[in-house]
């Protein structure tokens, strides 16, 4: 993969939507500096990075890095103020990026971290509800 290109094709879907690189920094989390390094090809985003990307910018990772796709650039869309979804994102990213929990977290896959972060985040009654459901669907995948 040529960071030149992948760079360029930073640089323009955030322009077409309309992105600040401040605004795209803290999607990532990261700081603007950094973010600047990889639209001019100084850095190469890590794997999380660029599936965080992804999410922002509504592609696959494969889509992504093989810049197999194109992009209208005779539209251009207003950035989207935040939602209940960016903040759960911001809120999980937040605690995933933790290094207590890095460490803790860091051989589950991103499904498994979804999972966990939620579970923790509802009431006993429902962490019985969801174990229930999950042996239930468990025991069909057997037989």
């Amino acid at each position: 993969m040529k960071s030149t290109l992948l760079s360029k094709r930073l640089k323009e879907l955030r322009k077409v939507n309309n992105y600040t690189q401040d605004y795209v920094a803290s999607a990532l989390g990261v700081v603007r500096q950094t973010y600047s390094h990889y639209e001019t090809g100084k850095r190469t985003p890590n794997s999380e990075v660029l599936y965080k990307l992804s999410g922002l910018y509504g592609i696959s990772v494969n889509d992504l890095i093989q810049l197999s796709f194109e992009i209208d650039r005779d539209i251009y869309y207003d950035a989207p103020g935040p939602t209940q979804s960016s903040d759960d994102l911001a809120a999980f990213l937040d605690f995933f990026n933790n290094p207590k929990n890095q460490k803790k977290f860091q051989n589950n896959t991103n499904l498994e971290k979804e999972l966990l972060y939620y579970f923790e985040k509802i009431s006993h009654e429902d962490k019985k509800e969801i174990i229930e459901f999950t042996k239930i669907k468990a025991n069909k995948r057997r037989q």
